[in-house]
This record gives structure tokens, C-alpha cells and sequence, in this order.
């Protein structure tokens, strides 16, 4: 009788801080994702700048999305957050959520805001799956369809009684 080998394991999804090596990946991802995505020196010049948080979710070097975060004053701004088409609906958005507010942990006073396409529905839900809520709309927001943007808050914002 012979042994059957089994396939190795899958490398586990781990979040981690994105480094200037991981652009070519998180281009492609941001390129294939989007109708008017973010340029390699877009990327660059938010990469690792002070107040900041910029984590990819890596498995075995393999980025599979990310989420780009800048502090303003007294808010976390949401930039941009992407995950690889054939790799949504796996919990890897929201785990990128998770850990952006562990990290942001340290500043409680801090909220964070984000803008998302009125249409962009599967992202929405998360949003507010991860206590973001609905604060207005943006009209006209994106530049390629002049589509609405929702204003989300999660802490910090105007359900805290923030004056911005």
C-alpha cells in the first residue's frame, strides 16, 4: 500500500503593516478594482507617512487586499480599502477593519470617517456590520460617474457629539 500525500497546508491570512515592497501587488489589486484607482505614487506618498496606517492582508507573500487610513486632526480618515476580486466574501475586509481599530486603539478619543459609493451595497454592509453609521451624503463625490458618496462615522463622530 502506498501513502497518499495531502496537499500542504494553505499559509494563514496574516495583517501587517504594508511595506514598499507589497506596491506592484497592491497596485494590481487597486488597479483591477477600481475605475479610477489610486497611482503607484499615490500609494507612495501616504506609505508609511506620520499618522498613518497603511496594513495589507498577506498569505505566503501573496497580498490578497488592504486598507490605507491617514489621521487628520481629530479623526481616523478611511481612504481606501480593497480586497483581490477572488477573494472577497471571506472575511478579509472586515479583518483589515478589526485590526486598523486595535491599532488605532491608543486614541480612543479619535473616531473614524469614511466615504463609500451609494451603489458600492456589499461594502456598505460591512461598514455597518463594523459600527460604522450613515452621517450624509456626499452628491457627485467620485469624479468618473459624479456618483453620491455616503459620509460614514464610527466613534468619535457626529453621534459623539463631535464638532469637527
Amino acid at each position: 500500500m502506498s501513502r497518499g500525500r495531502s496537499a500542504p497546508p494553505e499559509p494563514r491570512i496574516k495583517i501587517r503593516q504594508m511595506r514598499n515592497g507589497d506596491l506592484p501587488q497592491v497596485v494590481a489589486i487597486e488597479t483591477a478594482s477600481s475605475n479610477t484607482p489610486w497611482t503607484r505614487a499615490m500609494f507612495q506618498s501616504e506609505l508609511g507617512r506620520p499618522g498613518t496606517i497603511d496594513l495589507v492582508a498577506d498569505r505566503g507573500g501573496d497580498v490578497l487586499g488592504f486598507i490605507m487610513v491617514s489621521r487628520y486632526a481629530d479623526v481616523w480618515h478611511v481612504l481606501n480599502v480593497c480586497v483581490r476580486a477572488g477573494q472577497r466574501g471571506q472575511g478579509i475586509g472586515g479583518r483589515l477593519l478589526e485590526e486598523l481599530f486595535e491599532r488605532a486603539a491608543g486614541k480612543p478619543h479619535l473616531g473614524f470617517t469614511l466615504e463609500v459609493r451609494v451603489s458600492n451595497e456589499t461594502a456598505i454592509h460591512l461598514y455597518r456590520r463594523k459600527g460604522f453609521l450613515d452621517h450624509g451624503i456626499r452628491p457627485g463625490y467620485y469624479s468618473d460617474n459624479n456618483e453620491d458618496a455616503i459620509i460614514m462615522w464610527r466613534g468619535g463622530g457626529p453621534e459623539d457629539g463631535w464638532s469637527g
